[in-house]
């Protein structure tokens, strides 16, 4: 049995999972799975400072009242949608980059988390998650009695 040998089979698998990967991506979904619970999803940044943690999302065009923010076991929830306006081109045309629909994000907190603290601020397209931190607890020294 002859087999032919083809050196460039597996640069076109990569080259196939790749644009498979960045359809996905552009269409705002960094996990094939989450296109089955949102229509897209807002990038995000989440830092950690001595006090508290912050997480800030871009959804521009997203309105307030569109939002949902919610705690639960640990895990802060965050999901809204963007409604699509429609726009008519008199030439017959149109071209839409601009995700819409509804996006859904989870982030499970440390345990240092302080939940009953949270807030949240929108801003310019930007909302922003102040997640204060529990005060650090010092080790406490136990006495000894003796009998």
């Amino acid at each position: 049995m002859l087999v032919r040998h083809d050196p460039w089979k597996l640069m076109t698998q990569l080259h196939s999972d790749l644009d498979h990967l960045m359809e996905h991506r552009s269409r705002g979904v960094d996990d094939p799975s989450a296109a089955s619970v949102a229509d897209w999803v807002p990038p995000v940044d989440i830092k950690e400072e001595d006090a508290r943690f912050v997480i800030q999302a871009d959804i521009p065009g997203v309105r307030s009242e569109d939002l949902e923010i919610t705690m639960e076991s640990g895990v802060l929830s965050i999901k809204g949608r963007r409604l699509t306006e429609s726009t008519e081109d008199k030439r017959g045309f149109r071209r839409t980059e601009r995700v819409s629909g509804t996006f859904y994000r989870r982030f499970t907190l440390p345990d240092t988390a302080d939940a009953e603290g949270i807030k949240a601020r929108f801003d310019q397209g930007v909302l922003e998650v102040d997640i204060p931190k529990l005060p650090k607890l010092q080790p406490r020294r136990i006495d000894i009695r003796v009998c």
